[in-house]
């Protein structure tokens, strides 16, 4: 099995770039490369240009030597060791004295909001104090490059938009390159610069949190981030910049898309976001079609229904503050420029 298939992938000082994938498909691989901790059987690392691995040069520079920190999913605390003598782990053997060693310490601790902790054992933290020591021991060795390999799955959701945001404020303020291994969208558009989507090993698409959902190349992509609505069908006809396309709703209208598409069949895919719903039964019109509500989910700042069109199921989000009841007949509408159409490859 190939864990990791012709990557390549440049990294900018002072950027947040996050790789984003299932289980399995390469991220955390690329991260243990990258660190040292795992060889690749060809290719090279550069770090500002220089070689840390290289298969043709022969280089392989070990983990210590490589200016990097890196923060893991299990905290990896040393039970035995006091909170103050974990985080300052990273500085033993540097040639630092003690008092300085002390001084940052108590510096990282207090910038994640830990300091008082020094004399305690992670036995005696939550979850969330832990994960904030694993981020102190991240950061107080300076490193130019922090790798953090799914460092919020394991703290409860409101621990981990309060880190996402820490995270985040201790990377603009040290100024270090973060490579960010997650399979949580939503952690993924919330702390990236720039996000690269991983399918078996391969790089799928590398763009802009904004990009990545609004231009994704492929229905991969578009799929696994956010959520899509799917509809098979086959192109008729290309008018002014407009694909004509039959679905079992009806005819579809899409935007032509860049990309090539090699036969007629299609596959269509569009947000819930972009669907609009109003009152009554449906009009002439392009992309309007006549819907049944089927239910009717109140988030807090939207609501979510699902739809029976044709007899097929859609989601959709509403902002708006009307109100559609379940089994209301309703018209459903989409903007042809938000339409994205793919190649049908099933």
């Amino acid at each position: 099995m190939m864990a990791l298939d012709n990557v390549s992938l440049d990294i900018n000082g002072n950027e947040r770039v996050v790789l984003l994938g299932p289980s399995g498909c390469g991220k955390t691989t690329l991260l243990r490369c990258i660190a040292g901790l795992e060889r690749p059987d060809e290719g090279e690392i550069l770090f500002d240009g220089m070689p840390v691995f290289s298969s043709s040069q022969a280089v392989f520079v070990p983990p210590e030597k490589r200016d990097i920190s890196m923060m893991f999913q299990s905290y990896a605390l040393w039970p035995h060791m006091t909170i103050a003598d974990n985080v300052a782990f990273p500085l033993e053997n540097r040639g630092i004295g003690r008092a300085e060693i002390a001084t940052r310490v108590d510096a990282a601790l207090t910038m994640v909001a830990c300091s008082g902790l020094q004399a305690r054992y992670p036995a005696q933290l939550s979850g969330g104090q832990q994960q904030r020591v694993a981020l102190a021991r991240a950061i107080v060795a300076n490193d130019s490059v922090i790798l953090f390999d799914e460092p919020l799955s394991n703290v409860d959701a409101k621990v981990r938009e309060q880190l996402r945001v820490e995270l985040v404020a201790l990377q603009r303020r040290f100024g270090f390159s973060a490579l960010y291994v997650t399979h949580d969208q939503v952690e993924a558009t919330a702390v990236a610069d720039r996000i690269a989507v991983f399918n078996s090993g391969r790089l799928a698409q590398i763009g802009s949190p904004r990009e990545i959902y609004q231009k994704p190349v492929s229905a991969y992509v578009a799929e696994f981030v956010g959520s899509s609505n799917t509809l098979p069908g086959s192109r008729k006809e290309h008018t002014d910049g407009l694909l004509s396309i039959a679905t079992t709703i009806g005819e579809v209208h899409a935007k032509a898309p860049q990309h090539e598409l090699p036969s007629e069949l299609v596959r269509l895919m569009f947000r819930p976001e972009h669907l609009r719903i109003e009152h009554g039964t449906a009009g002439p019109g392009q992309n309007r079609f006549p819907a049944t509500v089927e239910t009717a989910m109140f988030l807090g700042t939207s609501t979510e229904y699902a739809v029976l069109i044709a007899g097929q199921r859609f989601i959709l989000r509403s902002m708006g503050h009307d109100v559609f009841s379940e089994n209301e007949a309703v018209a459903v509408s989409i903007d042809p420029a938000h339409v994205l159409v793919f190649p049908d490859v099933t």
